[in-house]
């Protein structure tokens, strides 16, 4: 296995390529127990532990995340980013997992996973990335259903004044992955609105904004999510059991969402 180790967000750019036989390990939590256990066998693996694709900035109306910066730097950061941070696993995870790994940490096996991709969606966020055909930046939605074998190098949303929310579902269990979370913002009159664990990641939900924008009211709208996502089972919950509760995540988000005027 060839190890590859970059210094500089150029250098890991150009160690990447297309992206062809390489694994990326940013943060770890996720990769390496699939290399522990046997599951992943790769071939080349880039490490960007020093590769200075960390950063969080705010400059210029634009709020910034490094592919690699930690979960944990975002706690105390902008809402519903923030909560949704808090929510992930524990301290000594989210101190160890990096923005860009659990933005493109898709559905496992057993487990819903990526609780940072509803968030980054209903602020509108935008996913700076390389691989094959070289740099490009896309919405994070757009990102979710076209962009695996990348190189995430930043995620970026601008800094505007917004109202947010966050609602979700988990289990009280130090390592858990939270079952059901829906968040929306609002901002210059516009509404978006996001889930995950409704689907193999974060998903954005047209149909409840649609009926937002109609008038309707928070529970109502809310019950349009499931024209929106296909549940499905896993080691956590049923398709069932999302289905049911979902519609009422949602609904609390919109609540708060409409309270914190």
């Amino acid at each position: 296995m060839e190890v590859l180790l970059p210094t500089t967000p150029a250098e890991a750019a150009e160690l990447f390529g297309d992206g062809d036989r390489v694994t990326v390990v940013g943060g770890g939590t996720i990769v390496v127990p699939e290399l522990t256990h046997g599951r992943l066998k790769p071939s080349r693996v880039l490490m960007l532990g020093n590769s200075g694709l960390d950063g969080l900035s705010r400059a210029n109306g634009v709020i910034t995340i490094g592919a690699t910066c930690s979960v944990a730097a975002l706690e105390e950061g902008d809402e519903p980013l923030a909560a949704a941070a808090r929510h992930v696993a524990d301290p000594e995870i989210r101190g160890q997992a990096t923005a860009g790994g659990n933005l493109c940490s898709t559905a496992g096996a057993e487990v819903p996973r990526g609780d940072l991709q509803a968030p980054l969606i209903a602020l509108g966020a935008r996913v700076r990335s390389t691989g094959a055909g070289g740099e490009r930046t896309e919405p994070v939605e757009d990102f979710l259903a076209d962009g695996a074998g990348r190189l995430v190098l930043d995620i970026a949303y601008d800094d505007v004044p917004r109202t947010s929310a966050y609602a979700s579902v988990s289990r009280p269990h130090a390592h858990h992955y939270t079952i059901l979370a829906a968040t929306a913002t609002k901002a210059d009159g516009t509404t978006r609105v996001a889930v995950t664990g409704a689907g193999p990641h974060g998903l954005r939900c047209p149909s409840v904004e649609a009926a937002l924008a109609d008038g309707k009211a928070a529970a109502e709208a809310a019950s349009a999510v499931l024209g929106d996502v296909s549940p499905a089972d896993d080691a956590l919950a049923s398709a069932w059991y999302r289905a049911r509760v979902l519609p009422t995540v949602v609904a609390r988000a919109l609540a708060d969402l409409e309270g914190s005027r």
